[in-house]
């Protein structure tokens, strides 16, 4: 029986997340699985993946084929990196205590990218809005002076208005 990693669709239209599940390649996509490995939500920002590490590695060792998709999964998470750091322990390049360190110091590596990369995306945001908010106020305080200039020309016409009449009476009452 040949055995894919790959992933199920579900949630709603427009807003799909996906398990991760270890099924025959002849079983449907939302069909029968053998077992379930994680998840993958790609409606957060970053995308959000959950994955049965040891697991997933049992699988990928016992020959499971993961799809495209899968295997990007598989790659950003460093399952693929153990097998192929274990394959080196196995041909005695190296032994198990080096390749779990090369694979921490790999996974460190990794973390803080992505915590550079959550860090970069929030200034961004932050910075978006403030100057969204400042080039709305640039909008106010035109318009206030537009509403200011406008008030400003019709009190100086009611005035005028009010002081013609006012002229009028007053110049035939001095004759």
């Amino acid at each position: 029986m040949a055995t894919k990693i790959r992933l199920q669709r579900h949630g709603r239209k427009n807003y799909a997340f996906y398990p991760i599940v270890i099924a025959d390649s002849r079983a449907p996509r939302d069909g029968r699985f053998i077992e379930r490995i994680g998840s993958y939500n790609p409606n957060t920002n970053p995308a959000t993946i959950t994955l049965n590490f040891e697991r997933a590695l049992y699988w990928v060792n016992v020959g499971a084929q993961p799809t495209e998709t899968v295997r990007t999964i598989l790659s950003h998470e460093g399952v693929l990196l153990m097998k192929h750091l274990q394959g080196g322990v196995k041909k005695g390049a190296f032994d198990e205590a080096e390749a779990q360190r090369r694979f921490d110091a790999w996974k460190k590596a990794r973390q803080a990218k992505v915590d550079k990369m959550k860090v970069s995306m929030a200034s961004k945001k932050e910075e978006d809005a403030k100057a969204r908010l400042e080039a709305e106020q640039a909008k106010n305080k035109a318009k206030a002076a537009a509403v200011a200039k406008k008030k400003a020309e019709l009190a100086a016409a009611k005035a005028e208005a009010e002081a013609a009449p006012a002229a009028e009476e007053a110049a035939p009452a001095a004759e």
